[in-house]
């Protein structure tokens, strides 16, 4: 699968192909993104890549999830998708991250923007939620600016480390979708 963005921005599906460019781009920016991301210590080689990967795929054919690299001017810049979708309650659950050189071009913002279309348009799904360690001023930027609702903070969401971190909740309706076209 493939969203084209615009000339220079786009998504497409992860493969075990690019298992050696995202294991480089997240060891080349490992104590940037180890500020808030919690796996950067069970990620040591490409082999632990390729078995994150192997899990990608497992959901996107459980459709369970849907990991996709953030090709920036042709090259692999993070990684965004849907960390889990409940077919149930008809609700997807964006994460994202990318790689410190390529911060302040705006390709978040448009990333998240497009992940939301894909979920109420082609996924048909209810809602969208972005959870969001409460200090990482960045990444709320990119929920709040794009128009989802904070709908709370959950207490000690996540372990880094040697520290908790409490997540804001953000979230959007279908509708709400459907009012800001």
């Amino acid at each position: 699968m493939q969203i084209t963005i615009d000339q220079d921005l786009s998504l497409r599906t992860i493969t075990l192909e690019d298992a050696e460019k995202v294991f480089a781009l997240t060891d080349a920016s490992r104590e940037y993104l180890k500020e808030w991301l919690p796996w950067l210590d069970y990620t040591k080689e490409v082999a632990d890549t390729k078995a994150y990967i192997e899990g990608c795929i497992k959901g996107h054919e459980s459709k369970s999830s849907l990991s996709l690299v953030i090709l920036f001017n042709h090259e692999i810049v993070g990684i965004a998708g849907f960390n889990a979708i409940n077919p149930n309650n008809n609700i997807g659950t964006i994460g994202y991250w990318l790689s410190e050189g390529a911060q302040g071009h705006g390709i978040m913002t448009k990333t998240v923007k497009a992940l939301l279309q894909y979920a109420f348009e082609t996924l048909q799904l209810h809602k969208v939620e972005i959870r969001v360690a409460e200090t990482n001023h960045k990444s709320r930027a990119i929920p709040e600016r794009l128009g989802l609702i904070k709908e709370g903070t959950i207490r000690s969401a996540e372990w880094l480390y040697d520290h908790y971190v409490d997540h804001v909740a953000y979230g959007m309706l279908v509708s709400e979708w459907q009012q800001q076209k």
